[in-house]
């Protein structure tokens, strides 16, 4: 495999790999027994919507090398506008598929969240971390991002 990222917006024909990878994730998380995401829902919610009346509700982003191979994703959400009357962007996903684990995947993802949140004029980019996650931490301190002390997250189930 090589080392040469590229990172782009998916697109409705990469929505069976990209679930794939989503069901990874939920696995390595520990809820794919709820894990309801279908490939149609990523087709009527997202991947080609660009190009429709009704705008998308998520953006994703592959990582994929040179010959193709899909390496990992990123999936963002945006909250319209907030206080300052900016965005926020919501990393909601960032996944690397362990077999391209430190080659620079994640940070080519990252700098592509980041781009993208720019480009819509977001205010800030928020994300959950996992408790106990060193790792993810530390990935996410070398691009500046620091723990919200100022709010704690909650939730109700509906």
């Amino acid at each position: 495999m090589s080392t040469d990222i590229q990172v782009r917006y998916a697109k409705a024909a990469d929505a069976t790999a990209l679930l794939a990878m989503m069901r990874e994730l939920a696995k390595f998380e520990d809820y794919l027994p709820d894990f309801r995401v279908q490939e149609q829902d990523l087709l009527a919610r997202g991947l080609g919507r660009e190009w429709e009346h009704e705008p998308a509700q998520f953006h994703a982003l592959l990582a994929e090398s040179a010959d193709g191979a899909l390496l990992g994703y990123a999936v963002l959400v945006e909250i319209a506008f907030t206080y300052d009357l900016r965005p926020d962007c919501r990393l909601k996903e960032l996944y690397v598929c362990p077999s391209a684990r430190s080659l620079g995947v994640g940070t080519a993802l990252m700098q592509a969240v980041l781009t993208h949140a720019r480009s819509r004029g977001s205010g800030r980019l928020k994300w959950d971390v996992l408790p106990g996650n060193e790792n993810a931490r530390q990935f996410y301190r070398r691009f500046g991002g620091q723990p919200d002390t100022g709010w704690e997250a909650w939730i109700l189930p509906l």
